[in-house]
């Protein structure tokens, strides 16, 4: 591909596979940590008019996961002519133990006593899942080079005690925009065949939402700490709710996502209970949800680096967590035709294009990039 304007935007959304390209090429990550994510599961449901609630909106921290996990949802009573409600399960891929799956925690927490008798009697309309950027202000990659710069979700700017990123996603644009005039004005760019919105970073700095992104930097490593989900609330307490985030130290998170999951055999596995049909589902069922397609006859998007990995190492040593951590069943390891052992599949076809894989993968051998035009997810209401 090759691109001929002066300043090209990329504003992919989180962990875009050409701005992974960028960082790489132009050392963009250089001054800052590696990104951490979390993974978002969500559904829409029409549920009981008289257990619907238009604006009530409902948070929680913790449970079914364990205090070492750090997760939550969210639950919200839309104002429309149905009684809608969109709720969902995040989850940060920092987690420790290769037997968790996210899809399946999801539909435990449906079962909690609060959320299970406003489902009841309703009928699941949309399923979907989709990782975010929750590193904040120390992963924040260089915003800008040489011909081009990253806007949007792509470089991390949602802030995570909100669960929130649209607002500041749009400022970044707006001010993207500035530079981008700027330098496409200057005299001394007049015969240049690209430039570099220079002053866009500055301009970010000086805004109010890297105050924002300021104020809130150390929510998320504080939940790294030895008190778990019970230490990050204390902190944010006292320190995002009470002190706006003005103590003079900054928290790491620590490494890359990838490298947090322990070996198997240094974990407990995770009994999870059997879906019932209305509450909570199985996996494939909710796949069929999303409308996603894919052309047979493409060539694949998802890709290994090495064939051997799967099994000598993801599955000897972690219990195959393609298996686990993916929200679409797009991976599973079945058994050999011929001999003993098994063999990582790839089922391209039911793929929603979260970018967990890419991410969550311990080995970090699965390449994950965009399909032929129109493949993937076709979400209804979501």
């Amino acid at each position: 591909m090759e691109l001929r304007g002066k300043c090209t935007v990329f504003a992919e959304g989180c962990h875009g596979h050409l701005a992974k390209q960028l960082y790489s090429k132009f050392k963009l990550r250089e001054n800052c940590e590696s990104q951490s994510y979390g993974i978002g599961l969500k559904e829409l449901w029409e549920v009981k008019p008289e257990n619907h609630k238009p604006g009530t909106i409902e948070h929680t921290v913790g449970w079914p996961l364990d205090k070492n996990t750090y997760g939550g949802s969210f639950l919200y009573h839309l104002n429309e002519e149905q009684p809608l409600i969109a709720l969902g399960f995040v989850i940060g891929l920092d987690y420790t133990n290769p037997y968790l799956h996210p899809f399946k925690e999801f539909q435990k927490f449906k079962h909690h006593p609060s959320v299970e008798p406003v489902l009841r009697g309703g009928t699941r309309i949309s399923y979907g899942a989709r990782a975010l950027n929750e590193g904040g202000l120390q992963c924040i990659p260089k915003l800008s080079f040489p011909g081009g710069c990253l806007i949007g979700c792509s470089p991390g700017f949602m802030v995570v005690p909100k669960i929130k990123g649209t607002h500041t996603a749009m400022k970044s644009a707006m001010l993207a925009a500035e530079s981008i005039f700027e330098s496409l004005n200057n005299e001394e760019n007049a015969d240049a065949v690209w430039v570099e919105p220079v002053t866009y970073e500055k301009k970010i700095k000086d805004s109010w939402m890297w105050k924002e992104l300021y104020a809130a930097r150390n929510v998320r490593p504080s939940f790294h700490s030895p008190l778990g989900v019970f230490g990050g609330l204390l902190y944010t307490g006292l320190f995002y709710i009470l002190g706006r985030g003005k103590e003079p130290w900054t928290l790491k998170h620590g490494g890359r996502d990838a490298d947090r999951l322990k070996p198997a055999s240094q974990c407990k596995p995770i009994a999870y209970p059997k879906p019932d049909g209305e509450i909570s589902f199985d996996l494939l069922s909710s796949v069929a949800l999303t409308g996603t397609n894919h052309e047979h006859d493409q060539p694949p998007h998802l890709t290994l680096k090495d064939d051997s990995v799967p099994v000598e190492k993801n599955y000897a040593v972690f219990n195959g967590p393609e298996g686990h951590f993916c929200p679409a069943g797009v991976y599973e390891y079945v058994p050999l035709e011929a001999g003993d052992g098994v063999r990582l599949q790839i089922n391209a076809q039911n793929c929603i294009h979260c970018k967990t894989c890419d991410i969550k993968c311990p080995s970090q051998n699965i390449n994950w990039v965009v399909p032929e035009a129109g493949g993937g997810p076709a979400y209804d209401g979501m």
